[in-house]
């Protein structure tokens, strides 16, 4: 039978999600605790493979399992788990559902704030500069007509493509944070740090529209921004074809 996972991680403890050797990551973490519960091993299959010190409100992933599936290992594995992993749900699946192939489009939010918050270290970045938000919107509504981010994308990875197809590009002020939400159906390595330190270079008035046009289509990684620190950076949403597939999840992102 095969299970999903809903989940949260916070990953200041953890170098990513994919399980990597001698590290601590989320994948690795996860699997250790579903092999001891369950006494068979269990392999694990994410949504995407965020970075060191990367967060995620939001996080599918599947396993397959011989020994069924009760209602309390939800309970257990939380009980379990150390306390910056949470386990949402955990529910059966068809047996072609895939965590990482099958999800139609995820949701990234970068906070920044210009204040310093003892309650939300570690949870966001600090700037030094006050952004002009206008002038970073209209330079985020520019992403969406382009596909090919060959410019914000990490140097010397497997991808057979740098095309994305963005949906979604916007800041917004948060309480005393300003949050920069993107949705797209995939994103590159490194992408969206670099897009959100090129956005307030925008907003510090270090480039303009035109110049936000030139770096994206040169289609190289050395004019765009500076990659921000990953503390600032959530997976806070990912969608499946719920519907097409006949599953109802208790919960979604």
């Amino acid at each position: 039978m095969r299970y999903a996972i809903h989940l949260a991680y916070n990953g200041a403890n953890y170098c990513g999600w994919q399980t990597q050797p001698n590290l601590p990551t989320v994948q690795l973490t996860l699997e250790q605790a579903l092999t001891t519960l369950l006494r068979i091993p269990i392999a694990i299959v994410g949504c995407g493979r965020t970075d060191t010190g990367v967060h995620a409100s939001c996080f599918f992933a599947h396993f397959d399992s011989d020994v069924a599936v009760d209602d309390n290992l939800v309970f257990k594995l939380n009980s379990f788990l150390p306390p910056d992993i949470a386990i949402f749900d955990i529910f059966p699946v068809v047996d072609n559902f895939h965590a990482r192939f099958l999800a139609t489009s995820r949701t990234y939010q970068y906070h920044v704030s210009t204040k310093r918050l003892p309650f939300a270290q570690g949870l966001y970045n600090r700037i030094y500069f006050s952004p002009d938000i206008d002038a970073m919107n209209e330079a985020a509504k520019v992403l969406m007509e382009y596909d090919d981010f060959t410019s914000f994308a990490k140097l010397h990875t497997d991808n057979k493509t740098n095309i994305c197809h963005i949906s979604e590009a916007h800041w917004d002020t948060v309480g005393k944070q300003l949050v920069f939400t993107i949705s797209a159906n995939r994103f590159l390595r490194n992408m969206v740090r670099s897009v959100t330190g090129t956005l307030l270079d925008v907003g510090r008035g270090k480039l303009d529209i035109a110049g936000l046009r030139s770096i994206i289509e040169a289609k190289n990684r050395c004019v765009a921004g500076v990659s921000m620190p990953a503390q600032g950076l959530f997976l806070t949403k990912v969608e499946y074809p719920w519907d097409k597939l006949k599953i109802s999840p208790s919960k979604e992102c």
